[in-house]
Formats: C-alpha cells, structure tokens, sequence
C-alpha cells in the first residue's frame, strides 16, 4: 500500500533556511578536534562487544518517494542499550574517571543517557546516581536500577532534575556526568560528543562508494546533530545538505537559528519525542550549529506512532526496524519534505539524492512501543 495515496496527511509545521549558513570545517574542528573524534573511535571500538550497527537501506520508500537511496543508521543495535547514547555517556564516564574507583558519577536524564552512564560505571566498577523527573517512565527508570544505578526521581520537568543532579552532586563531591554544556562545564559534554561522532565514522565505511548528498539529524540539545557535523568535518570530503528536526514544542536550535543567538523555550507541552523535548540548545553543539546547518523542520508528534509501525512492519525496507518514538522525526521529514513541492525543490532532493536518517534507538521503553505501534 502506498503511503502517499492512501489519505494520511504527512504534517510538519515549520521549514526554515539558515541566512548565516556557512559550513566552516576548521571552526567545527575546534569546537570538537580532530584528536578528539580519533580518540573515542579508538577507545570505543576496543570495548567488549562492539561491532559497528546496521546501516539499512529504506528501498521500498526511496522508490516511492523517487530518490535514489535513504540510507538508515539502526542503533536499536547499539551494544545491550539499544540507543546511539551508549557511546556518549559510557564514553565520558570512562574518560573523567581513568580507573579511579572511588569516584561517584551522577547525572539527569530523560533515559538513554542515563542508561549509558549507568552501564559505563557498572562497566568500570563505579557507584552511580541518576536523577530523572517525574516525566520519566517507570520502565526507563527499572532499565537504569537493573545497570545498578541508584535512581532518584524529581518533581517537575528535566530542568528540574538537572537543578538537583547539580545540587547533591555539589553537596556530596560527586562527579557530573551530563551530556549538556554550560558556563564552566563543556569538557564533559564533549567527551559526550565525541563518543557519538562513531556513528558517522561507521558510516563512512558502510557507505563506501555512495556519496551522501542530504543528512537529517534530530536535536534535542543539539548533541548528537553537532556530534555528526562535526564527524562530517572530520570525514567527508563533499558536504551534504544538513537539515536539523525537531519537535515543534521544543523547536530550540529552530528559534535560535532565528535569532543567530542561543534562545530558550518554555515547552508547554511535552512531545511524544521525550529524548527531543529540551527548551535550550546546549554550549558546545550551538558553537557548530549555528552557521553549519542549513535548514531546520518542526513537526508535531502526529505522524510518529504510525512511522513506527511502517518501519516495523516492513514497509519501508526489506526487514523490519525496531524504532522508538525519536527515532521516527527523520523519516517523517524526509517524507513531508518530498511531498509539499516547495520544499523539494528548495533541498534539492531528486532521483539522485542519497539520504542519511539516524535511527537513533529502539524500543528503549517497551511498553510505549507496543502502545504506539498498536494505535
């Protein structure tokens, strides 16, 4: 069954060009350094049980959306935590410790990161404190205590457990392990960063020969989107277009990209894209971000539970894909972009176009998966 001719309409709110675009790779590279980038390809890929994910082709939607390849990179695969996170927040934990096991790492989280933190101290024999808030689903916090994390759940928003993540940690000399940048605090996130750029390392071996042409990259505070262009830098001599999603309640690197400043968003509503709904675009990331991306979409959560279940049911590939709710935006603005004419044509996208969506987790909560696929 077609998904163009069968009634649904695919929605997105909001399509922005960046006016200051200006895709510099030397001012990216000094944001998140070459040696850096190197240096957690090398230590990552030496971890017990790491193998590059999958990299699918969605045939079935290239065809029918008249492109020549959409290429998928599945982290459903990624190591036991189903998530691209676990190369971040294990990554920092390793790095910031160097063995020292008398060292307490902490940290706020909405899931993966605090799964990947928590599986990087158990990995290393440390304690580990995770703060989540009271938004957080019982089977993400079960997922981190089961990595033998001491999960602390807060009243309020992200924000709010973030404020006391930094709070006890301060009071009890424990270690932050958080994958948002701030005023005094930007090495940690880094490391964060830098575990993610694997994925586009990965990526350019799995490809080889095909050469990208569009690359859509969700953001929530902009880690793992600055983390790929960076690892673009890095790796891939031709730049393709780069297009930021978002949801459109927490549209933070959108407005600030409009702004050509960091601005901060009150989210008023908490989209079904839980690991994107963050009201600001954090330090590091916004460094390369700014002029690096050259367009941004919004959308709203219609369109992700049904995403999820053609993913899963074939429709787009050959096999099946375990995706979570955010791993769902990129295909979703690949489509709504192919479909509304103007947009097309503005990205350039055609019978030659070679696209990269990041499929950037699982089923990280099973019991949201099944109730939205069931929808």
């Amino acid at each position: 069954m077609s998904i163009l001719s069968n009634g649904h309409l695919w929605k997105y709110t909001e399509f922005i060009e960046n006016k200051n675009y200006s895709f510099n790779k030397a001012k990216i590279l000094n944001s998140l350094s070459v040696k850096e980038i190197d240096e957690a390809y090398s230590s990552i890929s030496s971890w017990k049980g790491y193998s590059p994910t999958p990299l699918i082709e969605l045939n079935k939607l290239a065809k029918e959306l008249n492109l020549s390849k959409i290429f998928y990179k599945d982290e459903s695969k990624r190591f036991d935590l189903k998530s691209f996170k676990a190369l971040g927040g294990a990554y920092a934990v390793e790095k910031i410790t160097k063995g020292n096991k008398d060292i307490v790492v902490a940290t706020a989280t909405a899931g993966n990161h605090g799964r990947s933190v928590a599986w990087g101290a158990r990995r290393l024999g440390l304690k580990c404190k995770i703060f989540i808030s009271e938004f957080v689903s019982e089977a993400r916090g079960q997922a981190m205590s089961a990595l033998g994390a001491e999960v602390i759940k807060v009243k309020g928003n992200y924000e709010k457990s973030l404020i006391e993540c930094i709070k006890k940690s301060t009071e009890n000399d424990w270690q932050i392990v958080q994958d948002v940048a701030w005023k005094d605090y930007m090495i940690v996130p880094k490391f964060t960063m830098a575990g993610y750029t694997v994925m586009m390392k990965e990526i350019v071996d799995q490809i080889k020969t095909d050469q990208i042409t569009h690359i859509i990259l969700q953001a929530g505070v902009g880690g793992m989107a600055g983390a790929m262009v960076a690892g673009i830098a890095r790796y891939l001599k031709k730049i393709p277009e780069i297009i930021v999603v978002e949801p459109d309640s927490a549209a933070c690197v959108m407005e600030s990209i409009k702004a050509g400043k960091i601005e901060k968003i009150d989210i008023e509503r908490e989209s079904l894209m839980g690991g994107m709904s963050c009201g600001e675009v954090s330090l590091v990331p916004w460094e390369i971000l700014e002029n690096s991306v050259k367009y941004c979409i919004s959308l709203p959560d219609d369109d992700i539970a049904k995403t999820m279940k053609l993913l899963g049911n074939s429709s787009f590939s050959e096999e099946k894909i375990i995706a979570g709710e955010n791993s769902a935006p990129g295909v979703i603005c690949l489509i709504t972009s192919c479909v509304d004419d103007k947009i097309r044509e503005k990205l350039k996208l055609s019978f030659k176009s070679n696209i990269l969506v990041i499929g950037c987790e699982g089923d990280t909560d099973k019991q949201m998966y099944q109730k939205l696929i069931s929808q």
